[in-house]
């Protein structure tokens, strides 16, 4: 079994490692090198080159579980299936983030920091629970493993999905036709969607404004989803309360940009959820396992809906 793996700059050394103590049946090479085609490739951002010198004749894993990146390669092969990580570690790291900025919007820290700046000591009125419903956009297994960390909490939780998904306690909004009830009731907008055709810029000026006056987004998904000229626009009228944003149309975020130093904006440099060696080198040889033994693998992607 011949197995390419690609990772860009110098972090490949560590994953390398990993997957020759995973999988010692196997010979790996690491790109640009490469001794066979490949049976799989494992990848991260490849380059286009590399499916025009190895075209693997089984899968590809991307490590990672957007793989917006990946299907943009002009040189991806067509009929070979695509398979993408599920949590690999990702699930709590998220849960830690998220619950960490609901709770900060919850509790008006941001308007505390701003008294404190000031020496004013003024205890504000604290919204009911009730009140403060979630939303999270995007409702898949990221999203439920964060409603499931938020139901101690007791926030109304709300999801919404292109698809009907039912999961207990939680309401459920499902297309176009219901996204803008599933807006009007979150209080804080969780960002959680891959990214596609359909869900690039959609969080842009009609879509924001949907949202009650005085909400919060944060969004640990993907950047281009985000129309930033419009949440800035939002937060300035005074409609948005604020927004705690991990991942950018362009990244590293540009020093000149207006999010690094807004007063209501918390930016932090794409660590919501990091892509964690262990959890996912044993992931991705257990697929392959199963693939070499002809049983089915889970976190095949659809390219048509791209996820």
């Amino acid at each position: 079994m011949n197995i390419l793996l690609q990772m860009p700059g110098h972090a490949v050394e560590p994953w390398h490692a990993a997957f020759v103590s995973a999988l010692p049946e196997a010979a790996i090479s690491v790109w640009p090198e490469g001794r066979a085609i490949p049976d799989y490739a494992i990848v991260w951002k490849p380059p286009a080159e590399l499916f025009t010198r190895f075209r693997p004749a089984k899968a590809i894993f991307n490590l990672g579980a957007g793989v917006d990146s990946l299907l943009a390669v002009p040189t991806l092969p067509a009929d070979v299936p695509v398979i993408r990580l599920e949590d690999a570690g990702m699930a709590e790291q998220m849960c830690e983030y998220v619950t960490y900025a609901v709770l900060r919007a919850y509790r008006e820290m941001d308007s505390y920091a701003t008294q404190q700046r000031a020496g004013r000591w003024q205890q504000r009125e604290r919204l009911a629970k009730r009140e403060f419903g979630v939303g999270l956009l995007g409702f898949g297994v990221l999203a439920h493993a964060v409603a499931a960390a938020l139901a101690p909490f007791d926030f109304p939780l709300r999801g919404w999905s292109r698809q009907r998904r039912v999961a207990p306690g939680i309401q459920t909004f499902a297309g176009a036709e219901e996204l803008p009830a599933f807006l009007a009731h979150s209080r804080v907008l969780v960002c959680l969607l891959p990214s596609t055709p359909d869900t690039r810029g959609l969080l842009g000026r009609a879509t924001l404004e949907r949202l009650p006056r005085g909400a919060h987004v944060i969004n640990t998904s993907r950047g281009d989803i985000v129309v930033d000229e419009a949440l800035l626009a939002l937060l300035e009228s005074g409609h948005l309360a604020g927004a705690v944003l991990d991942v950018f149309n362009t990244e590293p975020l540009p020093p000149d940009h207006p999010f690094w130093h807004h007063p209501r904006i918390v930016v932090t440099p794409h660590v919501s959820a990091a892509t964690l060696v262990a959890d996912s080198v044993a992931q991705v040889a257990a697929k392959i396992r199963r693939f070499e033994q002809g049983q089915p693998v889970t976190g095949v992607v659809d390219r048509a809906r791209g996820y």
